[in-house]
């Protein structure tokens, strides 16, 4: 959530009454409290992704009591790429009720914003660090009918559209969606091509990119591009063959075809 204003009535309701309020930051907790005029009344205990396992048990003890435990994160939907899902699957496990504040979400308000298709979409959540999974991840992408949709760190944000405009194309839609609800909320559309250059000149904030899916008939991946991920992922430490045999998975192209290729480019 990007501006205080998005806050429903049950969450500002919640944050006044609930005994316990885990946080992934007491400080942005308390902060949110204020601008909404709440006075937390409960306990607050930071609840982030180093601490998950060591304080979920505390929570559903506390749930367990019969209290109201209220898990808010800095700015994302629980769960979704943010601390979360260790504790419902507690609460469920222990068959202790659990429900939601719906509230504002980077996914699918990136999604309604990008212009693209959307009824039928998935979330992968940050792409992968590595140069190397990177490239293996978006080829993954290459026959995907789905717009797929996914948060990236502005720092590696250039290298990422760059390497999608290598591996599915230059003309393949997409949106770089900034600072989502925030003051200054910014929402690039155009091709991956297009976007690569813009991005190359630097680019800060919270970052949500949406990219179109292929086209019904679109065929197999290219082995060259194939062959090129698995080098990459080779390079990484993998074993070729098995590099070979993850970039292949699901595409049906025959990894013996993409080893092939990569021992010809070595040659």
């Amino acid at each position: 959530m990007g501006q205080a204003g998005d806050a429903s009535a049950r969450l500002r309701d919640a944050l006044g009454t609930a005994e316990v309020v885990a946080a992934e930051d007491t400080r942005r907790a308390r902060n949110l409290a204020a601008s909404l005029g709440v006075q937390i009344a409960g306990r607050v205990v930071s609840y982030y992704d180093h601490v998950e396992t060591a304080r979920t048990p505390q929570l559903i003890e506390a749930v367990a009591e019969g209290k109201t435990v209220l898990l808010i994160t800095d700015a994302g939907m629980p769960s979704v790429s943010d601390p979360g899902y260790t504790v419902v699957r507690a609460c469920v496990d222990a068959g202790l009720p659990v429900t939601c504040l719906p509230g504002p979400s980077a996914v699918t308000t990136a999604l309604a914003l990008s212009a693209l298709p959307a009824e039928r979409f998935c979330f992968d959540g940050f792409a992968p660090r590595k140069p190397g999974a990177r490239r293996s991840w978006l080829t993954e992408l290459i026959s995907q009918p789905r717009t797929t949709v996914f948060f990236e760190s502005p720092h590696r944000l250039a290298d990422t559209l760059q390497i999608a405009a290598e591996v599915l194309g230059p003309d393949r839609r997409a949106a770089v969606c900034r600072e989502l609800t925030k003051t200054h909320e910014e929402v690039r559309r155009g091709t991956l091509g297009e976007l690569a250059g813009w991005a190359a000149g630097g680019v800060r904030g919270e970052i949500t990119v949406v990219i179109e899916g292929a086209e019904a008939g679109s065929g197999e991946p290219d082995v060259a591009t194939l062959a090129a991920a698995a080098e990459e992922l080779a390079a990484g430490g993998m074993r070729l063959k098995d590099a070979c045999a993850q970039v292949c998975e699901g595409l049906g192209v025959s990894r013996r075809e993409v080893y092939q290729a990569v021992l010809d480019r070595r040659s």
